[in-house]
This record gives structure tokens, C-alpha cells and sequence, in this order.
């Protein structure tokens, strides 16, 4: 059940970090964007090597 994580720049120049369709978080700079979205794939990847 791994979802798309994608980070999509905004018109007020901040960025949205998505999982799918669905919205995590908002408002962030491009490199606090960058930064949550590897945190959520190292923790994806982290359940996906305790799940083995």
C-alpha cells in the first residue's frame, strides 16, 4: 500500500506535501517540504523491512 509522496508548489510560493490525494501538510518552504517527504519515505521503508 504504497502511495505517490509528492511535494507541489503553491501560489503563495510555499509548498503542500501530498500522499495521494490527500494532503499532509502545508505551508512549508521548498527545502522543509523536501525534508518532511524523506522522513515519510524512510518511515515507509522502515515498516516495509519490519513487515518482511
Amino acid at each position: 500500500m504504497s502511495e505517490t509522496i509528492r511535494v507541489t508548489p503553491t501560489q503563495d510560493g510555499t509548498y503542500t506535501v501530498y500522499r495521494g490525494t490527500i494532503a499532509l501538510i502545508s505551508g512549508l518552504t521548498r527545502l522543509q517540504a523536501e525534508r518532511y517527504e524523506a522522513s515519510i519515505a524512510r518511515q515507509q521503508q522502515g515498516l516495509l523491512a519490519a513487515g518482511s
